[in-house]
């Protein structure tokens, strides 16, 4: 996934805010889209949406809290980063309990929100990299599924047709199809995808 394909999603219900926000990220080189409380976000999300929420804690409305639970109980994995102008321990526990990435107090140094937005996309890259991984597995065919999961378990062309009852010649024909559906150059790689998809 490239970062240029991720979006922070700012809510905020204080316009300046929002705006030295977008205009901050924006200058950094990132997508942003701004939204001044939670349900306004809520109701355009899509679960296709792939970046880094940053939601202020009290909001009208359902709070950054709330709309964190929200994300979950809709399957949203979207990381999210919980700024506040009067954190107390309480809210931060809250915020860290529904899985927040960081909880950061206004005014905030603008490289403590950067790093807290890596960190999120960090995390959205690998669950993207995952994601995709399993739907390239999945355009395999069973026959194709049969002869990864031997390969992996370090059996030769040989061996593995005479566990299939098909010749050496048509377990490289399949071996050669699933490298190239995997996108993968060599053995070790077809190994790693193999043991990624539980084979």
């Amino acid at each position: 996934m490239r970062r240029e394909l991720l979006t922070v999603y700012i809510i905020d219900d204080d316009a300046a805010v929002r705006d030295s926000l977008v205009l901050m990220l924006g200058l950094a080189g990132l997508r942003t889209a701004a939204f001044a409380d939670a349900e306004a976000f809520l109701a355009a999300w899509h679960a296709d949406w792939a970046g880094c929420v940053v939601t202020d804690l009290r909001l009208p409305g359902a709070s950054g809290i709330e709309l964190q639970a929200t994300l979950r109980s809709r399957g949203s994995q979207l990381p999210v980063v919980v700024i506040t102008a009067d954190g107390d321990v309480p809210s931060a526990r809250a915020a860290f309990r529904a899985d927040a990435l960081d909880f950061l107090e206004k005014p905030f140094d603008d490289a403590q929100l950067r790093a807290a937005i890596d960190a999120g996309f960090a995390r959205e890259e690998q669950r993207l990299g995952k994601r995709k991984d399993a739907e390239k597995l999945e355009s395999l065919t069973p026959r194709e599924r049969e002869v990864l999961e031997r390969a992996a378990q370090g059996l030769h062309a040989k061996e593995i047709a005479a566990a299939l009852g098909i010749s050496p010649r048509t377990v490289e024909v399949h071996k050669a199809r699933i490298m190239e559906k995997l996108g993968v150059r060599n053995v070790a790689e077809l190994v790693r995808f193999a043991v990624a998809g539980g084979g």
